[in-house]
């Protein structure tokens, strides 16, 4: 026992003895004026009271004063400190600042933020904590710098079109603050058959919209753009006034209606039917479950409960297309779901139950047209495609629905047949399927230029004829402005002057003379093109078997352009013009959700800044 109680002491003694050799080495570092241990593991700082793991080194120690009381450590040395150590932070270098300063201002360009948001305090919160050296910087500097990336992208854009022929979409639009503005984009093909988009210009509109005040915005924005004379067509929807802006006697180019607004048009006509008495209740229906939580919450429960998807029911809206296609779909998916909380007397009373639930033969016309629906909403997706060419599907598409999708058929009910035959009534007069200058529409030129569409099979022989002999005047025209412009560009260098021969003669007197000599050795006809190479063109272009309807005409003009030069030229223009004016809708769906979500006025010209630097990135 004694032995034992002896080499307990004598253990203990040489523990105290090895931690006193030990805090006596560690009192040897500097960093113990500032920390004390704990224990042998931690050691605490005298300034801040943060504990720090100790392991026989002082080096996270020493960081830590480093980092955290550098000015400290700077004046117990007899130093200036730096404003970055009397602050007790990192320095933020110019290259890391600059970096930050320039994605902020993606930021509110890519997000359509307003310009003030440097100014918030959230906004500043962040910032101190991500980057406490970071000076932010005011609202004014975003806005120079913003302005200064609007003119630069600007100048790039101009040069990108200086050359290209091109198609314009318009619209115009008010917000909720009832400020009016107007859109223009351009859209174009590419040398390497690319097709690109871009947006000319966003402004505010404080006149009335009249013909002649929507002409002038858009003769303006070509002439600011330096586009006079290589616009093609500007696609539009189908208001009066726009119509008319776009006539002869205003622009100088096509005007062409936007389809999916023309068929949008045709299928309101068709819902003025018994149709339309459908759509009244089950709107009416749908509204009752968004404005009532409770209705809301019980149609979740029965949605669990009968193991349907937790969907939520989609209203109809005028404005938006295909809403009713949309709502008639959920409905019919969510029938059982619905029918049983309007039956729940805990949820829904009599008197509501009775005013809401839909009739057997409305539930039933609902699946009965769905698939007509469906494919009306398919041609309108299908034609408002922006990166893919879309003009050269309108024809196809409207004969298709007409001749096909939309026929009377024996199996359909009266009500859908007589909703089809009002749809195809109003869409054969809308799109003038039967008119003289049909052939003559910029869709159906793009249509014959389509290596898809060229044979032009929904047309009855007599007018496929006639719309190829259109091709050909066009192509005509065409070649005879091209020699127009090489002659006015050979007289333009005709005052210049050459060295031949050891004397001053013009140019184009010394281009004479070298032809003359090729012409002696060649022969005059050898570069001289038939009168019929256009038609010979057009006649193997015609032979050339058609690709596959998913294939993409611009990949296929990109191989064979070389085979088909003057046709090449001619669709590069004409497939360039969009089949719908949605790239312009578009572009004030970003506007409409910046302008009203802020709640405060932004001026027009931050409108057009934003939207361009956006949608021109």
């Amino acid at each position: 026992m004694r032995d034992n109680e002896r080499g307990r002491l004598r253990r203990r003694q040489q523990q105290r003895r090895k931690s006193t050799q030990r805090m006596r080495r560690t009192k040897r570092s500097a960093v113990w004026s500032h920390f004390t241990l704990v224990n042998d593991n931690d050691a605490k700082c005298t300034i801040c009271g943060s504990i720090l793991k100790y392991n026989k080194s002082t080096t996270s120690l020493n960081y830590h004063l480093s980092t955290s009381h550098s000015a400290v450590l700077q004046t117990a040395s007899g130093t200036q400190p730096t404003i970055a150590m009397a602050l007790g932070r990192r320095v933020c270098d110019s290259t890391k600042a600059e970096g930050i300063t320039q994605r902020i201002c993606n930021m509110v360009t890519t997000d359509m933020l307003p310009i003030n948001v440097v100014e918030g305090q959230g906004f500043q919160e962040l910032i101190k904590y991500v980057e406490p050296g970071y000076n932010i910087p005011s609202r004014t500097t975003i806005t120079t710098r913003l302005e200064a990336s609007y003119a630069k992208k600007k100048t790039e854009l101009r040069t990108q079109l200086a050359t290209a022929n091109m198609a314009l979409t318009t619209d115009c639009w008010t917000s909720l603050t009832t400020e009016s503005y107007i859109t223009v984009t351009c859209h174009y093909i590419e040398p390497d058959w690319r097709v690109k988009s871009a947006v000319l210009l966003t402004e505010s509109i404080t006149v009335r919209h009249t013909a002649d005040n929507l002409a002038d915005k858009l003769n303006q924005a070509v002439e600011t753009w330096g586009l006079a004379g290589r616009v093609v067509a500007c696609v539009h929807d189908n208001a009066r006034n726009i119509v008319s802006a776009n006539s002869p006697t205003r622009v100088n180019w096509h005007s062409v209606p936007c389809f999916a607004h023309t068929l949008q048009l045709a299928i309101n006509d068709g819902f003025t039917t018994y149709i339309n008495r459908v759509i009244i209740a089950a709107s009416r229906l749908v509204q009752h479950f968004n404005h009532s939580s409770l209705a809301n919450i019980a149609l979740k429960a029965k949605q669990q409960q009968m193991q349907l998807p937790s969907h939520k029911l989609i209203q109809s809206c005028k404005t938006r297309w295909n809403s009713v296609s949309e709502m008639f779909n959920r409905l019919t998916e969510q029938r059982w779901a619905v029918s049983a909380v309007l039956s729940d007397r805990t949820v829904t009373k009599l008197s509501d139950a009775r005013t809401l639930e839909l009739r057997d033969e409305y539930w039933q016309l609902m699946e009965d047209v769905a698939p007509v629906l469906e494919t009306l909403k398919c041609a309108t997706t299908v034609m408002s495609a922006e990166t893919e060419v879309s003009v050269s599907d309108t024809y196809p598409i409207t004969f298709s629905l007409i001749n096909v999708h939309l026929k009377t058929d024996e199996e359909d009910t009266s009500k859908v047949g007589e909703f089809k035959s009002r749809v195809c009534t109003s869409l054969s007069e809308r799109m003038k399927i039967a008119s003289d200058d049909l052939m003559s529409t910029p869709p159906m030129i793009a249509t014959m230029l389509d290596p898809r569409h060229k044979h032009l099979g929904f047309l009855t022989p007599p007018r496929r004829v006639t719309a190829h002999a259109k091709l050909l005047e066009v192509l005509a025209e065409t070649e005879a402005e091209a020699e127009c412009k090489s002659a006015t560009s050979a007289d333009a260098i005709g005052g210049q002057q050459e060295l031949v021969g050891g004397r001053a003669v013009p140019v184009q007197a010394a281009g004479l003379q070298r032809r003359s000599a090729y012409a002696l050795l060649m022969g005059e006809n050898y570069t001289t093109r038939s009168t019929n190479d256009v038609e010979k063109e057009v006649d193997s272009f015609l032979k050339d078997p058609p690709p596959l309807l998913d294939s993409s005409p611009t990949t296929w003009w990109k191989v064979n352009e070389g085979r088909f030069p003057r046709l090449a030229n001619l669709a590069r223009k004409y497939l360039a013009i969009p089949g719908t004016s949605v790239p312009s809708e578009r572009v004030f769906s970003a506007a409409g959700l910046t302008v009203n979500r802020l709640r405060t006025r932004l001026t027009p010209d931050h409108v057009d800044l934003l939207i361009f630097l956006n949608k021109n990135r």
